[in-house]
This record gives structure tokens, sequence and C-alpha cells, in this order.
């Protein structure tokens, strides 16, 4: 069976968008997610999306399988990329629209922006060890600034879910970070029993971080919006930036904001096409 699909990326973080919206049953397995997103013998992407029939209260339902056939909760750049699909199948984009997107994390609401951009809001985010989740301190508190030794050495983490979980660490050089050893070492530590994201900030200015990022099923990206939500939340907990920032990922710029007024998270970048097929 042929399968049409649409690559998409957001600052470099890639994915293959599939119409799914005649059934709720996944037309592809994880097994063949797999295969589809291998660089070598298949397409190539850090994912695969699904644009399945909403809920009755949302407009869509988005479903991701992860290149190791692992099913996330939610993702930033993806759910940007979705957005612009989604124009795409019904005809064209509209400025100002937005969608109404059922995930396993809740619903999340992309709206469509000038020049490319989508603006999203992500939610709350999570700040118990439980909610996490870590087996790092009392359950029923915050991890901010706990020391964890990762790789022979102690880091200082703040641990943050956006409905899935994304250990932050700050450090004085992002090029001093040995990204393909820890970024494992992290996401398999003992302290996270459903395996971490993990992201290691430098902080340049309040309003500017730097950040690599590890993805749980993933690995290295050039991007993760949902990463990029923890790290400031992180930031703001640590007094290490402010609400309103800019975080700089190897593949572009994110503007993240935490608003005080009602706690939520929203973010703001790109997502373009990049070729359609047939696989």
């Amino acid at each position: 069976m042929a399968i049409e699909f649409t690559k998409y990326h957001g600052l470099g973080n890639d994915f293959i968008l599939i119409d799914n919206r005649l059934s709720n049953s996944p037309l592809v397995s994880p097994e063949q997610a797999i295969k589809m997103c291998d660089r070598h013998f298949g397409i190539g992407a850090d994912g695969v999306i699904l644009a399945l029939p909403g809920t009755g209260k949302t407009d869509y339902t988005m479903r991701i399988f992860n290149p190791d056939g692992s099913e996330p909760q939610m993702c930033g750049n993806g759910i940007r990329c979705l957005a612009h699909f989604i124009a795409q199948l019904e005809g064209g984009e509209t400025l100002g629209k937005t969608y109404s997107i059922h995930t396993p994390t809740g619903v999340i609401y992309p709206r469509l922006e000038a020049e490319g951009q989508v603006r999203v809001e992500m939610g709350n985010p999570y700040l118990l060890a439980h909610e996490i989740p870590t087996t790092l301190g009392n359950p029923n508190e915050t991890v901010i600034n706990q020391p964890l030794a990762v790789a022979g050495k102690l880091w200082s983490v703040t641990c943050v879910s956006m409905g899935n979980p994304h250990c932050i660490t700050f450090v004085e050089d992002l090029s001093a970070i040995d990204l393909a050893i820890l970024g494992l070492e992290f996401e398999y530590h003992q302290m996270f029993p459903e395996r971490i994201n993990t992201e290691f900030i430098e902080v340049v200015r309040p309003d500017y971080l730097k950040m690599l990022v590890w993805e749980r099923g993933a690995g290295a990206t050039l991007a993760c919006g949902t990463g990029a939500c923890a790290s400031v939340v992180a930031g703001v907990l640590t007094e290490n930036c402010d609400r309103n920032c800019t975080v700089e990922l190897p593949g572009g710029c994110l503007m993240i904001e935490w608003s005080e007024a009602d706690n939520r998270l929203y973010m703001t970048g790109p997502a373009q096409l990049v070729f359609t097929g047939s696989y």
C-alpha cells in the first residue's frame, strides 16, 4: 500500500506528516514509522505525525511516533508543522486561524501567523516530582536545582513537564557539552522511570538563552519546542531568565512566553514545507 506524505520541518526538527482524517486507526504502525524515519533507508525524519479526526470537541487529533517507534505525549515543533499541514489539507492558510488539537497531554491551540510563523498555546507546566515523573526528592515537591550524578559528574538540575518530561541544567559553555554521551546517560538515568528529554542551557542574557537538546526516543535534534518552554520555566524558577525569552537552538530561534496572568506557555516559531511524496 502506498502512503502519501508531506515532509515539514520546524527549525530543522523534521517530520513526516500523514493525512489520517478518515480513520481513528493509525495508517502506519510503530514498526513502519521506524523504517520511514530512517535517514539512509527511509524518508528520514525526527518523527511521524498523523492528523486524525477530532474528538467532537476538537478539530483534529495528533499522534506522533518517534524514530524508535515510541510515542511521545507532545511535540512543540511538530504541532506547528501539523497546523500548516492541516491548513494545506483544508485548501490554504488563513492568517489568524486557530485549530484545537487533541493530544495525549490535553488540547493544544496553534494559531497561524504571518510569514509562516505559528503561535501555540502550550498549556501549563507541571512541576511536582511525580508529575514529571522522577524519583528525585519528594514526589509532591518541585525539583529545582537538585544535584544529580551523571557520567561521573554532579549536575544541578530542574525538572519540568510540558505533558512530556524534561530535565534542564544550566551550564557556562555549551561547546563543552558532549551531547552524544550525556544525552543517553540522562535519558536512561534510573531517576527517570519514563526516560527524559534533556536540555543544556547557556544564559546569554536574561531574555536570551542558548540550548542543546537530547530527546528521548530521537536523540540529538536541531530543535525542541516543549524543551524550549520547559527551559524558560526552569530559568524563571532558578532566576536565570525572564518570562519572555528568545531561545536559540541549533536550528534557529523560538520566542517563548510564560504568562504570569494565566500560567500558560506560549511558543512562536516557524514551520516550513520541504517536499511531498509517496512511500
